[in-house]
């Protein structure tokens, strides 16, 4: 019995202090003082600080520019470079290929694993980075990973991917002429 009093008392008490306590968020204001569009009314509230935006999706609205891994030369040229090789990571919104330890048969006891980070999108010799690391093992499977600093590997890596994505965007350009 208590139980229940509790609950018919308890309840509406708990409401009414809620439902007062909305006035500190909620003002009233006049519906002049409030612009129609919704557009309009989140510029407004910006402007007051009651509100947030993130990089000026209000100034941009509708300037969206989308960046497809199709649609990038780089990208591309170097998926296109590294075909023979077995890809462990692909992944394009973090802008990097990571292959798997490759070895071409020659050497047994040798292989490389090949990183490439794209730093930006324009289709130049530094807007690319590989890196490879050299990994040998002897016999009994004791093996040492080094990353290389300097290799004639890295150079031609580099200046084929920037090559490649320069034709291919070429390619791109003549067939939006057409």
């Amino acid at each position: 019995m208590n139980n229940k009093l509790i609950k018919k008392i308890l309840l509406p008490i708990t409401f009414l202090i809620l439902l007062n306590s909305c006035n500190g968020f909620f003002k009233y204001s006049p519906a002049r003082d409030n612009p129609i569009k919704g557009m309009e009314r989140a510029k407004k509230n910006i402007d007051e600080g009651r509100g947030i935006s993130i990089g000026g999706a209000i100034k941009n609205r509708g300037k969206t520019n989308y960046e497809f891994s199709t649609s990038n030369p780089l990208w591309r040229a170097s998926l296109e470079i590294l075909d023979f090789m077995p890809l462990n990571t692909v992944d394009y919104s973090g802008g990097m290929i990571i292959s798997d330890w490759y070895s071409d048969g020659s050497q047994s006891d040798e292989s490389i694993k090949v990183t490439v980070r794209f730093l930006s999108n324009e289709i130049r010799s530094d807007s690319v980075r590989v890196m490879i690391h050299k990994k040998n093992c002897s016999t009994n499977q004791n093996c040492k990973t080094v990353l290389l600093s300097k290799s004639k590997i890295i150079d031609e890596l580099q200046s084929s991917i920037v090559r490649k994505a320069a034709t291919l965007e070429l390619d791109q350009k003549k067939k939006k002429r057409e």
